[in-house]
């Protein structure tokens, strides 16, 4: 049986757009010209890595303000028929449990090969001790272990690098 006192994910998801849309004022005139498909519909929902513990714990780097950008392999993309984020874009960052946490804005999209993702990239995505090295090992492993496309893993791979910032919770 389902406790009518526990948001169901689609209830609790609209919630925290409402809230966020309010706070971040992502609709300036609200009773004078509508509703408009943009502010409609709640902006996609995922969250960061590829296991519950994983989105935590990049979330909770999110939340601190050290991980202000992601990477995500093209192919991956592709094999989803997945468009790629473009500047100005909401996303809605999920725990490990499936809840909305954040709301972000992309601020830059680059597509690069693998090998060529720069230090800066690798310090802006607030990971381990925030190096290139640690980077392409994790991210190595990462687009091995968790890739949807039969490609297999390449330093030349195509990655879709993205910074962001938080626009809710501030």
């Amino acid at each position: 049986m389902t406790d009518p006192a526990v948001p169901d994910a689609a209830e609790e998801l609209d919630r925290f757009w409402e809230a966020a849309r309010h706070q971040t004022r992502t609709n300036p005139v609200p009773g004078y010209l509508g509703t408009y498909a943009a502010e409609a519909l709640s902006p996609p929902a995922w969250s960061f890595g590829g296991t519950p513990e994983q989105a935590d714990d990049l979330l909770s780097l999110v939340l601190s303000g050290t991980k202000t950008a992601t990477a995500g392999a093209l192919w991956d993309y592709e094999s989803e028929d997945e468009p790629l984020p473009q500047v100005g874009d909401l996303h809605i960052i999920l725990d490990g449990a499936d809840h909305p946490r954040v709301l972000i804005e992309t601020m830059s999209v680059e597509v690069t090969p693998f090998d060529e993702v720069d230090a800066e990239h690798a310090r802006l995505e607030g990971e381990g001790d925030l190096t290139l090295d640690y980077w392409r090992e994790v991210h190595e492993r990462f687009f091995t272990e968790f890739a949807t496309h039969d490609q297999g893993f390449s330093p030349q791979m195509p990655v879709v690098l993205e910074r962001f910032r938080v626009l809710y919770p501030r």
